[in-house]
């Protein structure tokens, strides 16, 4: 099996741990055969202020030193985990024109600018009601980041509950998530299938069932590493799950377009 791990960070991250060569190396442990670096670059800081870029010498430094010392054993792509880039069109422009970029995840990490822009990391969400009024700032976003063309998946759909200890559930936003999904596929792009370091995989049959049955093929594996021990942690359950829902392949991705990878 090509065991593929399309989402993980490296210190050009702010909460990145390890260089890229780092988590290279353990990838090719944990069986991976195809990882794409996803370094963070959200509009909004964790505190909610804008950004002004992103620093993608940086990254293709790092990039261009690694990829030789794995040339044979392990493919590596570039990519880039872009957040909330619906705010900020001019910028997402210029940020995505980056001519090597191989593969953009769309991610929420942030209340929206109306709701103060924090990160849900920080975000008080010990309560059921404050659960709730998250999540619905989270799938408003959603549906406006759909629409634009600044990603090629959309990422960790089910990102918030993470942070919300069991206290809501992704259910009563399927039908608006549907919606989502509809754009989506629609406009010939994918979703993301995020293990969280391999803390969820099952939890994701409810939005994969409904991915599919809308015609959804597009999908991508990725394990959201940010630490080399969790190197494509969740990659083989992910990838069984994926066939006992009837999906027959993964997705990989160069210069921004998609290949599929048999299941």
């Amino acid at each position: 099996m090509y065991y593929t791990d399309y989402h993980c960070h490296s210190i050009l991250s702010m909460d990145g741990r390890v260089p890229l060569s780092v988590m290279a190396e353990h990838m090719l442990q944990a069986g991976i055969q195809e990882m794409c670096i996803t370094d963070h670059c959200d509009v909004l800081d964790e505190n909610g202020r804008r950004i002004q870029g992103y620093d993608w010498p940086a990254a293709v430094a790092q990039y261009d030193e690694t990829v030789p010392q794995f040339e044979g054993q392990l493919t590596i792509r570039l990519g880039l985990e872009y957040g909330m880039g619906h705010l900020d069109p001019a910028l997402s422009e210029q940020i995505l024109s980056q001519p090597r970029l191989d593969f953009v995840i769309g991610s929420i990490h942030n209340l929206s600018p109306e709701r103060g822009g924090i990160d849900l990391f920080f975000v008080d969400l010990s309560t059921p009601r404050a659960c709730a009024a998250a999540l619905d700032d989270y799938f408003t976003s959603m549906e406006k980041l759909a629409a634009t063309p600044y990603f090629d998946i959309l990422g960790h759909i089910i990102y918030p509950l993470r942070y919300m200890k069991g206290l809501a559930t992704i259910d009563p936003y399927l039908d608006r998530l549907s919606e989502i999904l509809r754009t989506v596929i629609a406009s010939g792009r994918g979703i993301e299938l995020n293990t969280y370091r391999g803390r969820t995989v099952a939890e994701w049959e409810p939005v994969l069932r409904r991915y599919k049955d809308l015609g959804g093929e597009l999908i991508t594996v990725g394990s959201d590493a940010h630490d080399p021990a969790h190197a494509g942690g969740g990659v083989e359950a992910a990838y069984d799950l994926l066939r006992s829902l009837g999906f027959r392949a993964v997705c990989t991705y160069e210069r921004r377009k998609p290949a599929f990878i048999d299941l």
